[in-house]
């Protein structure tokens, strides 16, 4: 019983290293973000991109971590505001390649990569013919958001998400159908 009213009255530290950054400054909150967040952050952006791009856009957000962390609030989730740091870097390099497409509909998709190679496995190959929008939910929901961080990540509503998912989904089962019937 005394322990339980002791840790009721010691305040629990933060682990909320990107608020706890954004308010002193200090590099061992950052060193800790790129500890906890850096291979997840690479990870999508390598699913979006190719490995060259994904590497220099993942440095161009923590360098936007740093010069925005001003504009970082506590009550969101720092996980998708790091994200979507990184997604709107992507998009703006894609505009600048001139690889970023935008559909009558509002959707937006990145235009094929002919530099990537093709010697990754059927599931690569088959999500990188996903369009943008769809492998982007998907590789979100991959990483562990929720409907609603995905959605405040892509700046989509919520079933506009639910049915890029849906999507991504089913041409994927069309794509992985098509490559084990040729093998």
């Amino acid at each position: 019983m005394l322990t339980s009213l002791k840790s009721w009255f010691i305040s629990q530290p933060s682990n909320d290293y990107l608020a706890d950054y954004a308010k002193s400054g200090d590099n061992r909150h950052l060193t800790k973000l790129v500890i906890l967040f850096g291979s997840n952050l690479y990870h999508y952006l390598v699913t979006q991109s190719n490995e060259q791009l994904a590497f220099d856009i993942s440095q161009q957000t923590w360098l936007k971590v740093m010069e925005n962390r001003h504009y970082y609030q506590a009550q969101n989730n720092p996980k998708a505001w790091l994200f979507r740091l990184a997604r709107n870097a992507l998009i703006d390099e894609f505009r600048k390649q001139q690889r970023f497409v935008e559909l009558e509909d509002d959707t937006t998709i990145a235009a094929p990569n002919t530099q990537q190679s093709f010697d990754y496995e059927a599931f690569n190959r088959a999500l990188m013919q996903l369009s943008f929008v769809q492998r982007e939910a998907l590789s979100l929901q991959q990483e562990g958001f929720s409907l609603e961080d995905i959605q405040q990540i892509t700046q989509s509503n919520h079933e506009t998400v639910k049915t890029r998912l849906r999507y991504a989904k089913q041409n994927l089962k069309t794509l992985l159908g098509g490559y084990h019937e040729q093998a």
